[in-house]
């Protein structure tokens, strides 16, 4: 397969692999079901996410240091979250999708609304364990279904689309979390955001369709994989050099935005912090809450767009030439990380503030594209197993040690190297910033043979 094919008519299949074809769901069906499935991974980043402009107070409260943050807010909540997504997956290919969404959904907002009542370090971090816990089912098998609700010409914008739910949660959880904060107290801030989890779990529950059950029964249970199917998706995918390529400049990405989310609002407060004050001030706010807006809403927005351009250019560039899926987050990964030193070295908030719009343009460009590669690169019977491991590499290295890494980096460099806190977290986000430029090697050495492994 060396171009991308012509769209299915309305009511076609999508016939991939051996397996039985699921039939497409209606334009209008599949439009309610991406923006539900969207607003549900918002909730999902929501939950994850608004920890990181708690993260002062928190340490503040309970008198930790920043590696205990970057703890709390990656590597105790990603061990628990990869390493469970891979059977929750292995579930998904057969067992009822929108029942483990719904069910997922509920756990993570329930242990959310408990962080809110943690008494010390180690009861919070526990609450994020079963945060991280309820959303490993949520992502591979949101794929999954997406998958099967798509043609495959529209996969990587369906993707990218669903995906918009990572800044758009994180802006929320931004904003949202440094106001309540200000104003009420960091534990406040996590119990409004486990309510409305609850919400729409319920309305999964209600209304989403499991796209198997249009099979009849027999075609069914032809699509349950058998016993080995992780071991055989392993095998299948270790003759696909494109996915590692792949997976681990994804992971590279990863490791870089989850590293630099709890930290950048400590960056501003460590380093501008009489600056964000006084622009708070003019606002009638206190600094938490006007940074939490600023950074939410200008980092947010900014990848919103860059999120749905990047599945529209890869889709529409790929008509020509399938490269284009690696072609266009390759060189974000190049770029982006000039303009984060710049933006980390200039003496004015202000201006680092708006020189952040630039890599938060360039930041998310690689979540439709990336995506639909995994999906495309297996049969249909292998793309929540398939979603999960590659979810697995990208935040066991990501969300697992980007935030411990950079907080460990700011400690040392702060502590034993001298240059006390602000220099230590300034220093601490360039260096790791710069490991982009390997990104960009793995996405163009994908780019050699992405065009032959393209499978469905």
């Amino acid at each position: 397969m060396t171009e991308a094919s012509a769209p299915a008519p309305y009511g076609a299949t999508i016939a991939e692999g051996e397996k039985p074809a699921i039939p497409l769901v209606s334009d209008a069906y599949r439009r309610y079901a991406l923006l539900l499935l969207m607003l549900v991974y918002t909730v999902n980043f929501l939950d994850r996410q608004i920890v990181t402009i708690l993260a002062e107070p928190i340490k503040n409260d309970l008198h930790i240091a920043d590696w205990q943050i970057g703890l709390m807010t990656g590597f105790a909540f990603a061990v628990f979250y990869t390493v469970l997504g891979l059977p929750i997956a292995r579930l998904a290919e057969s067992f009822n999708r929108v029942w483990i969404i719904g069910a997922s959904l509920t756990v993570w907002s329930g242990f959310t609304l408990a962080c809110g009542a943690a008494g010390n370090f180690v009861q919070l971090v526990l609450c994020r364990i079963g945060v991280g816990i309820g959303e490993a089912g949520c992502t591979p098998t949101a794929h999954s279904l997406i998958s099967d609700y798509t043609p495959k010409e529209k996969r990587a914008s369906a993707l990218a689309f669903f995906s918009i739910g990572t800044p758009l949660g994180g802006l929320l959880g931004l904003a949202m979390g440094g106001v309540i904060a200000d104003a009420w107290g960091w534990r406040t801030a996590f119990l409004v955001a486990g309510l409305p989890g609850l919400l729409f779990a319920l309305i999964v529950f209600l209304t989403m369709r499991e796209p198997r059950n249009a099979l009849p029964p027999e075609a069914r249970a032809q699509h349950a994989p058998g016993k080995g199917h992780f071991k055989a998706t392993l095998q299948y995918l270790s003759s696909k050099p494109t996915f590692w390529f792949v997976a681990f400049a994804a992971a590279i990405k990863a490791f870089i935005g989850y590293g630099h989310a709890p930290f950048t609002a400590s960056f501003f407060f460590r380093n501008h912090g009489e600056e964000v004050a006084s622009l708070a001030a003019m606002f009638g706010l206190k600094s938490a809450g006007f940074l939490g807006l600023a950074l939410g809403l200008m980092g947010g927005a900014a990848g919103v767009i860059s999120s749905w351009l990047g599945g529209f250019i890869a889709d529409q560039a790929a008509k020509r030439d399938l490269r284009a899926y690696m072609s266009v987050p390759a060189i974000a990964s190049l770029l982006s990380p000039c303009a984060f030193v710049f933006a980390m070295l200039v003496d004015s908030a202000v201006a680092a503030l708006f020189i952040l719009l630039i890599p938060g343009l360039l930041g998310s460009l690689w979540y439709g594209p990336v995506y639909a590669t995994a999906q495309g690169l297996v049969p249909i019977q292998m793309r929540a197993t398939t979603a999960s491991i590659m979810l697995f590499i990208i935040n066991m290295v990501g969300l697992g040690l980007g935030p411990l890494a950079v907080g460990v980096l700011s400690d040392v460099l702060a502590g034993p190297m001298g240059m006390g806190s602000a220099e230590g977290v300034r220093w601490a986000l360039i260096i790791s910033a710069m490991l982009g430029v390997g990104a960009f090697g793995l996405f163009w050495m994908a780019r050699r043979t992405i065009r032959e492994e393209m499978v469905s």
